[in-house]
């Protein structure tokens, strides 16, 4: 059919409407949006005046160095220094002791046996006193429901070792071959196998879960997540003064297998998942059993922590880190893990199931430590990342929202909320008070070579 120059004319007209109506589309960038729209409403998602845009670049250089000068915080939040240059030099995790009225911080020191393996730490003062050495590569410490409080070494060989009465224990030595103690009040817990442990949590029945900080290597899977149901799990409520009363004397360990029948294994990251019974070898380790069942396999599980607000209703749900790989550009994740209802977890009964929380990227990059903030019930993300790598940048803390009534599992957004000023450094260990507004953090690898802690208040 001919067409007219009018009707020509009239088409080139809606031709330039359009395509200038998709080049504003274009030019709107929704994912941009969402985060503007977070950093808005920060008040009210995060409890922040407003975060960080961007990650520091800064590097401090001077081991004299003011402590408070190696973190920028989010507008609203400050800090104080609850001890530095006293303390150990690679403060790890740690917990307030005692739990009601604390007087002391517990640290773990990530360094070798000879170097203190835990310390107390005095929260008036910031005075440090090495409770024991022996240890290596002392990582993940809390306090149990039971009221002792459990330790673990991040290396191959690394077991987990609970203790009583810490407030009057000091200059105790432990072997970590052979598991023997000086102190009658400290002993090492075989029953959890040997891994490199990092986050581990415990319900008030004893039912411990816990990862393995192992990367895939030479075709062999990563590190696998563990259920560990005690011969006699606990009833009461009441702290223990007895060691023999603790429920991790003995016990059962399992590895998470995702998958379902024979779909199972190695692919299945995500999704429903069993738990398949897991017995050490003769030296204790895990590993070889986790690979024959063929245990679901993660880059480099890092920390994890119950969401108590899922704990609260008696359902099992705990979030961690798989830490990743920036330099391969696997910038690592943030996943959660339920295990049906908690007063059933001892029974196995309840199909477990990972999903995926938050994915890494160049910004949110290879996740670590991770806190549950209570009250609020969002999760503080800890970086470790190669801050060299590609470009500088520091690492960050960030808060993120969990996953709300919207149709995807993921978090409904992040946002940063403190970088660090030296590249050497990394956030690790944070943790909140009961009332979610004390958060406290070792700035761990700083170029003072010295242990800082900082205690985060101002959250809204």
């Amino acid at each position: 059919m001919r067409r007219t120059r009018a009707a020509i004319a009239t088409a080139a007209g809606i031709a330039l409407v359009v395509a200038g109506s998709v080049a504003a589309v274009a030019a709107i960038d929704p994912g941009q949006q969402q985060q503007d729209q977070l950093e808005a409403h920060s008040v009210q998602y995060f409890g922040v005046t407003s975060g960080l845009a961007v990650s520091s670049m800064q590097d401090i250089n001077d081991p004299n160095a003011p402590p408070l000068s190696f973190a920028t915080l989010a507008d609203g939040l400050s800090a104080r220094v609850v001890t530095s240059g006293v303390a150990a030099s690679n403060l790890d995790m740690g917990a307030l002791w005692p739990v009601e009225n604390p007087r002391w911080l517990l640290y773990c020191n990530e360094q070798g046996a000879s170097d203190p393996g835990v310390q107390r730490i005095d929260l008036a003062t910031g005075a440090a006193t090495t409770i024991l050495t022996g240890i290596a590569s002392c990582d993940p410490l809390h306090v149990t429901p039971w009221g002792t409080v459990v330790f673990g070494e991040e290396r191959t060989d690394g077991h987990v070792w609970e203790m009583v009465q810490p407030e009057s224990i000091s200059g105790a030595t432990v072997n970590r071959v052979t598991g023997a103690s000086s102190d009658p009040r400290i002993v090492r817990r075989d029953a959890l196998g040997a891994v490199a442990f990092e986050g581990i949590a415990f319900l008030p029945s004893g039912v411990g879960y816990y990862g393995d900080e192992l990367a895939p290597i030479a075709g062999a899977a990563g590190g696998a997540y563990h259920k560990f149901i005690p011969t006699q799990p606990r009833t009461g409520s009441a702290a223990i003064s007895d060691l023999a009363d603790s429920p991790l004397t003995s016990g059962s360990t399992y590895a998470l297998k995702v998958g379902q029948g024979s779909n199972a294994g190695q692919g299945m990251a995500q999704g429903d998942g069993i738990w398949v019974k897991v017995t050490a070898d003769a030296t204790g380790s895990l590993r070889p059993a986790d690979r024959a069942a063929g245990a679901t396999g993660y880059y480099r599980p890092e920390d994890l922590s119950f969401d108590e607000a899922a704990l609260a209703a008696d359902r099992v749900r705990f979030c961690g880190n798989n830490t990743g790989r920036e330099q391969a550009h696997y910038y690592g994740e943030t996943i959660c893990i339920t295990d049906g209802a908690a007063s059933a977890a001892t029974t196995n009964a309840a199909t477990a199931q990972v999903q995926i929380l938050v994915d890494g990227s160049p910004a949110y990059n290879m996740p670590d430590n991770v806190a549950y903030q209570p009250g609020r019930g969002n999760w503080i993300i800890h970086e470790d990342g190669e801050t060299e790598f590609e470009r500088p940048h520091n690492n960050d803390l960030w808060s993120c929202l969990d996953d709300g009534t919207d149709n995807d599992l993921l978090s409904d957004g992040c946002l940063r909320i403190a970088t660090l000023n030296d590249l050497d450094a990394e956030w690790t260990g944070g943790f909140f008070d009961p009332t979610g507004q004390h958060f406290y953090v070792s700035i761990q690898h700083n170029t003072t070579g010295a242990g800082i802690v900082l205690d985060i208040t101002g959250w809204r």
